[in-house]
C-alpha cells in the first residue's frame, strides 16, 4: 500500500470522517496509482507517494501527532 504525503512536512492525505480521530490515511494499492492521482490533481511539486513500511508509518504518525497504533487506513477510492 502507498500513502501520499506532503513533501514539506510528511503529513498524509486523509479522509475526514465524523467522530473519528485521527482522520484515516488514504491509501492506494500501487505506487503508479498514487503517482497518477498526484499528477491528475497537479500536485507534483507538493506531494509524493510513500510505501507504507513500518518506518514510513512511524514518520506519518509523528507528522500526524498520534501513536502509530491509532492510525486507520482508507483505500482510494472508498
Amino acid at each position: 500500500m502507498y500513502a501520499i504525503i506532503y513533501k514539506a512536512d510528511g503529513f498524509p492525505v486523509c479522509q475526514q470522517v465524523a467522530g473519528v480521530s485521527p482522520d484515516p490515511v488514504v491509501t492506494w494499492s500501487t505506487e503508479a496509482a498514487a503517482k497518477a492521482f498526484i499528477v491528475k490533481k497537479g500536485g507534483d511539486a507538493d506531494f509524493q507517494p510513500v510505501q507504507l513500511t513500518d518506518e514510513a508509518m512511524d514518520r506519518i504518525a509523528q507528522a500526524m501527532g498520534c501513536a502509530v497504533e491509532q492510525m486507520m487506513f482508507e483505500p482510494y477510492p472508498s
